[in-house]
């Protein structure tokens, strides 16, 4: 087993004891054609389902597998952080557990991570695209969500949400120290902060696939997207972030 590996990948997991294999079997396939060294780190957010179990059907299979079994629910964003904190891969993607941006799809960000720091998906870039078209209702209220996150939080960038973002392995490592995020909204905080930083951020157009028992509610999440985006705008205007 190499000291480093060239690339990390951090799988968030809550209740996905239905869904977790389409990542995992997605990440055999994808390390039998990368020349890339992968490690893959599976952290289990208290989950009172199978997580667990179905997870571990995958040792042996999953290469350089990792598995953090905490008990305890702290949330998506306390989550990713627990992952890249124990990553020791020169690059560190986060992915959600459905796999909903295809896993092959890291490579359109490897392509621009030695010039970025941090390289994320975007279904609204060029060359991204929603494989399944949402509704008009459903589309029309995400984008003037994110007019209102770009105008407070994250200026410039048209999608925070994708599950699916890459960084430097310092770079991440120094942005997710300063995050107060733990659960919802984690992504705003993290762009913010890499912006404060002063690192660049590409976003790449990827194809999404919309999951249809996601738990995402557009009216209540987004309203809390709002009110998060606010308190970043605050923690920015405070100097909170270094």
């Amino acid at each position: 087993m190499p000291k480093e590996f060239d690339l990390s990948i951090v799988i968030p997991a809550y209740k996905e004891e239905k869904r977790i294999h389409k990542i995992l079997e997605a990440i055999v396939a994808y390390e039998g054609k990368s020349e890339n060294n992968i490690e893959t780190i599976v952290v289990s957010d208290g989950s009172p389902d199978n997580t667990l179990e179905s997870t571990k059907k995958f040792e042996g299979k999953v290469k350089n597998l990792k598995i953090i079994d905490r008990k305890e629910n702290r949330g998506k964003g306390y989550t990713v952080k627990e992952g890249f904190e124990m990553a020791t891969g020169k690059y560190i993607l986060f992915s959600d557990a459905d796999n909903s941006t295809p896993i092959e799809q890291v490579d359109k960000l490897l392509e621009y991570i030695k010039e970025y720091e941090v390289v994320i998906g975007s279904r609204y870039s060029e060359g991204g695209k929603l494989a399944i078209p949402q509704s008009f209702v459903r589309k029309a209220g995400g984008r003037a969500i994110n007019l209102v996150i770009r105008m407070f939080a994250v200026r410039g960038i048209r999608d925070t949400q994708c599950g699916f973002k890459l960084f430097q392995r310092e770079a991440g490592k120094k942005i997710f120290e300063q995050m107060t995020f733990d659960r919802w909204s984690f992504d705003i905080e993290l762009l913010a902060i890499a912006r404060k930083k002063g690192y660049k951020i590409r976003e790449v157009g990827i194809t999404w696939y919309d999951d249809p028992h996601s738990t995402v509610n557009p009216i209540k999440d987004g309203l809390k997207m709002i009110r998060d985006s606010l308190t970043v705008r605050k923690n920015l205007i405070k100097g909170k972030y270094r």
